[in-house]
This record gives C-alpha cells, structure tokens and sequence, in this order.
C-alpha cells in the first residue's frame, strides 16, 4: 500500500492509496471514498485507465456525478424526500426534483471517510452517520473494504444502526473498456442477468410494477451492444435521457436486512461487459438484489477529468443496490435495517481481456 497527497476540501486534507499487482492497480481517496483510478495492464507492460477521474479530492467535491463515490445512506432515490418508519414520519434531505437521490445533498459520497486498515492487499474506509443525518434514524456505522486479489476487485459493506433505518449502500464508477480518452462507451456489449426491471415516471420514481425485459430495449439477457435500442421511442428511455434503471437480478430480489443476520450469501453473476475495440471483459457479482445501469446520460462536456472533457456516454455505471424508493413500495425487499443486525453487501469486479472485433465499430 503507497499513499500520496490528494488535495484539500473545506480545510481537510485528502489522501490517495493505491492498491497494486501485476495485473491491476486501483486508487481510492478517503475523500467519498471514490475509486479514483483503476488500471489494467495489457500484458505488454502498458496500463490503460478504464474509470473516469479526477486529479484532486476539491475536483471530485466540485462535481455532481457521483464520479466513483460511495453511495449512502440510500443510493438512488427516496421519492418526496420522505419516509415513515415504525409509524414515525421522517423528513429527508431533498436533492434532486424534490425527492432524496443517493442520501441527500451531504451524502456519504461528500464525506471523508477514516482509513481503518491499509495493507498491501486491501483498505478498509470507516464512516460514523450520526442519528438524525440528512434526517434518517439511527446512528449507522459503515465500514468499506476494498480488495484486490490477482485480476478482481472487490467492495465489501458492512454495517450496523442503533435505530430501524433506511440502508442501500452502493458505488458509482463510470467505466470505459476503450479506455478514457474514448469518444464514449455505447460501442460495449452488455450481458445482464436480470428478466424484469422497473419501470419509473418522469421523475425517476419507481412506479411499483416489476416488468418483464421481453420485447423492449431493457432486454440485455442476451449480449446486446448498449447502442443498438437506446434512441427507441420507448417512453423508459425518455425518462432516463438512456438507460438510467434498475435490474431485477434473476433470483435476487430478498431482503437485505434478512441477509445481513445471518451468513453473507455468495455474490452470484449478475453483468458482463465487452469492448469489441478493446477486447477487454468486466463481469461482475454481487450479493444485491439488483443494479442500476446507468449510460452516462447527464455528462455533457461541461467537466474535465482525466482523459479530457467528459461528454454523453463517455462511461456507463453498473451499481449493485438495493430496490430503490423501496420505503414506498411494500411488494419491493425491505432495505430497513435493525438494531442487532448486521448490513452486509459484496460486489466483485473480475477483468480479463479476449480476442479484438471491430467490425461495426465506430
């Protein structure tokens, strides 16, 4: 484990750690925990940038974006930035069309996070909310270990609360296989091992209905470039401005709160992404019940970041979560946590690299 300086937000200094092996290097700041850069070699001695970043910790806490953050206390959003909790009412801090997007405006994504473990293999991250943070219940604990091992990487939550409270953890790396001085990611084949996804209304907001993928755009069981339906007439994607939704993994929608009791489920497959260009495969596991998948609809070249201007599409997101606006929707998993339970969540991100195919490539 190396560290460096990162900048400074409001007065605090920022760290950077990295996480290296023959295959991968991965840095993560303890400013919003952010998975800053994440590396991977050719095996021609090069090494290749595929996450969109940041030089400085005051970059990061200047955009919106979420740019490789650790998402709580809910990632995704709480519709009308309201929650009723054992027959309490709660008022949420609202950010975004009045509801409560990714935990409110002061997010566990704009905060620094305490470095409880560094080693040459992983670091682990602590976060403390206190009761009444961004008006959920509960003082929660948080801790977030990221680990690499030969090619994967993995991001293991877990957590605790002292009262029942709302608790979805998630992160947000935009990810580009080209590499991130590419034009934009739509060229990439997606795999997604969910049969039904929900649909939202215009604000974003889950509608309640769990649809099947069959016959619509939202049908990636098979590999499926994520180009070819997303500027269909499908109301779905007028709403995202693209794909901005949730899948409902394939024998994956429990609770969380019932996973975390007991032992940690094994992450099952749930993503598999291919550049023609590049060759390179990412696939992904997790315990969650669900993602989001999410094509980089809102960047609009306004901000720069390694690689140059970040522009539509120039990364997608896959984030592991639990069902969102779940509060609101009794036939969705619970994402209530207890006192005396214990939150657990792990996602796995495995790269390799095969053959090269362009053909069709822009």
């Amino acid at each position: 484990m190396s560290s460096c300086p990162f900048g400074q937000v409001n007065g605090r200094d920022a760290r950077l750690f990295s996480l290296e092996n023959e295959r991968m290097r991965v840095a993560v700041t303890d400013y919003a925990g952010a998975l800053v850069s994440l590396e991977l070699s050719d095996g021609g001695g090069s090494r290749e940038h595929v996450v969109l970043g940041f030089d400085s910790a005051e970059q990061y806490a200047a955009v919106s974006g979420s740019f490789g953050a650790l998402l709580g206390r809910n990632a995704n959003r709480i519709a009308g930035g309201e929650l009723t909790i054992e027959g309490r009412s709660y008022a949420l801090s609202r950010n975004e069309h009045g509801s409560t997007l990714h935990g409110g405006v002061e997010g566990f994504g704009r905060r620094f996070w305490e470095v409880v473990e560094d080693h040459a293999d992983h670091l682990s991250l602590a976060l403390v909310s206190p009761d009444g943070d961004q008006g959920f219940p509960g003082e929660v604990r948080v801790t977030a270990t990221y680990r690499l091992a030969q090619s994967s990487l993995t991001l293991a939550f877990e957590a605790t609360t002292t009262r029942t409270t709302v608790l979805s953890l998630s992160n947000h790396p935009y990810f580009n296989l080209d590499g991130i001085a590419s034009r934009d990611c739509l060229d990439h084949e997606l795999t997604l091992h969910a049969s039904r996804f929900l649909p939202t209304d215009e604000r974003q907001i889950p509608t309640g209905e769990l649809r099947s993928v069959a016959g619509t755009p939202f049908d990636f069981r098979s590999p499926r470039r994520m180009s070819e339906r997303i500027r269909d007439t499908d109301v779905q994607l007028r709403y995202g401005g693209g794909y901005d939704h949730y899948f409902v993994l394939d024998g994956g929608d429990t609770d969380l709160a019932a996973t975390g009791t007991g032992g940690e489920p094994s992450p099952r497959r749930a993503a598999r992404v291919r550049s023609p260009r590049s060759g390179r495969v990412l696939e992904l596991a997790t315990t969650q019940p669900g993602l989001q998948f999410y094509t980089g609809n809102k960047l609009n070249g306004t901000v720069a970041g390694r690689g140059g201007f970040y522009r539509q599409s120039a990364g997608f997101a896959l984030e592991p979560q639990g069902f969102p606006d779940s509060p609101h929707h009794p036939d969705f998993p619970s994402t209530l946590l207890a006192p005396g339970q214990v939150y657990r969540a792990r996602t796995v991100y495995t790269f390799s690299h095969g053959a090269v195919d362009t053909r069709g490539v822009r």
